[in-house]
């Protein structure tokens, strides 16, 4: 909607981060602290840490509620073709991939390479991501970053030569966020669609005849837990689904649509830019028609904000976190979170009594 060129998928995403893991398996330090068969696990959890993402990812989850990670971890057990490669390499196996997937920390360090501060899947997709968008913040040098960590006692660490990766890492992926993830115009584009999703949740529950194939989406309504229902809903499935929802006699959801299809953006207004007066007006109009998000920007989340540090080993041997080491992160830990809160809201709201 917003960036024409990020065509891209989490096909082609996920084969990135199968690759990276396998550079990251070049790196002789590394390496040597796993066995085959930990090596083959990261791999494979690599190539399938996003397999439970839904039709247009977050939105449907939300609303229907399903977590991908959990619906990964499913498909990886109970798919009948994925669970036969996986049992080749034994019948533990795919249980193992799935543990990893949802972080229940019997690999911790697989985990982290997987999902961590500096792991694979980020620095796979914010190069991607800035490659297709077109921007240019989010250039990671991962090559640098890949040979320069380490693992000392069970921890992951990097040596303090790639310092100045690490830092233009952390700032790449505060910009990535800050211009492209949070953009306005694809906020915006994102809480119509969840409106879509809700009004249709909504009118399914309450019974409404509604055009078009709506099988799948009652079922899964009704159903979360579907799995087979679950994966015949992908992108294709739910932008044909709009197409037919606009000939639904619901004003609501056929105005929703129209604006997601017809490209019409709701009015954004940083909150702390309106009025209290224009505020109370806008929230008196029906809530489908209007939103106020909240998006926390951040450059580096250390162990008292939920995180594992980023640790650094000095020539010495010392390991400290970061923000020890590099006073270009410190001071930017020292100015805080940026927190955006934006009003979304639709400016001509339709008559509902007609």
């Amino acid at each position: 909607m917003v960036f024409a060129c990020a065509e891209h998928s989490r096909f082609i995403h996920s084969l990135g981060v199968y690759e990276l893991a396998n550079r990251l398996l070049n790196n002789a330090s590394v390496v040597k602290l796993f066995s085959e068969r930990e090596q083959v696990l990261l791999l494979a959890s690599c190539l399938l840490h996003d397999l439970g993402h839904g039709a247009f990812s977050h939105a449907f989850e939300s609303t229907f509620k399903v977590n991908h990670e959990k619906i990964g971890a499913r498909i990886i057990q109970e798919n009948p073709e994925i669970r036969q490669i996986l049992d080749g390499v034994d019948s533990r196996f795919a249980v193992d991939v799935s543990q990893v997937i949802l972080k229940e920390s019997k690999y911790p360090l697989i985990e982290k390479l997987v999902s961590g501060q500096i792991d694979v899947d980020r620095l796979d997709y914010l190069r991607r991501d800035a490659y297709f968008t077109g921007v240019s913040y989010g250039y990671v040098d991962f090559e640098r970053i890949l040979r320069v960590l380490r693992i000392e006692n069970g921890q992951i660490v990097f040596k303090e030569s790639g310092i100045h990766a690490i830092e233009n890492y952390l700032i790449s992926r505060y910009h990535m966020y800050c211009q492209v993830y949070f953009h306005k115009t694809t906020r915006g584009y994102e809480i119509i669609l969840e409106k879509i999703y809700q009004r249709i949740y909504e009118l399914v529950r309450q019974g409404t005849i509604l055009p078009g194939d709506t099988s799948l989406i009652t079922q899964i309504t009704n159903h979360p837990d579907d799995l087979i229902t679950y994966l015949k809903i992908d992108d294709s499935y739910i932008h044909t689904l709009l197409v037919s929802l606009m000939d639904c006699q619901d004003l609501i959801l056929k105005t929703l649509i129209g604006d997601l299809l017809h490209r019409k953006l709701w009015k954004a207004i940083d909150l702390n830019k309106i009025s209290e007066q224009d505020l109370e007006k806008i929230k008196k109009q029906n809530p489908f028609f209007w939103a106020i998000q909240g998006t926390s920007s951040f450059t580096y989340i250390d162990l008292e904000g939920g995180q594992t540090p980023i640790y650094i080993l000095s020539e010495d041997g010392k390991i400290s976190p970061i923000e020890q080491v590099s006073p270009l992160i410190n001071s930017l830990i020292m100015s805080g979170t940026k927190t955006d809160l934006v009003l979304f809201y639709r400016e001509e709201t339709p008559d509902l009594r007609r």
